[in-house]
């Protein structure tokens, strides 16, 4: 396994570990935007691009409801 896909293992991983832990607290869902924002670069990096725009969304989308959350 190379650097890349551990890197994409890594974050996949994140991903899920903070969406599962997103009602804990609010900074989980801020781990989650990053974590997407770590997904969508490794689909760009391995040239899945379509991936790595959905995962750009998603981290988007993350940050806003933390914004909220923490109001």
């Amino acid at each position: 396994m190379d650097a890349l896909s551990l890197f994409g293992l890594f974050a996949v991983s994140l991903m899920l570990v903070s969406y599962a832990l997103e009602d804990r607290s609010a900074w989980w869902i801020l781990v989650f935007a990053v974590a997407c924002a770590a997904g969508s670069a490794y689909g760009f990096l391995q040239g899945a691009w379509p991936f790595g725009l959905v995962e750009a969304v998603w981290s988007i989308v993350a940050l806003r409801r933390w914004m909220q959350k923490r109001t």
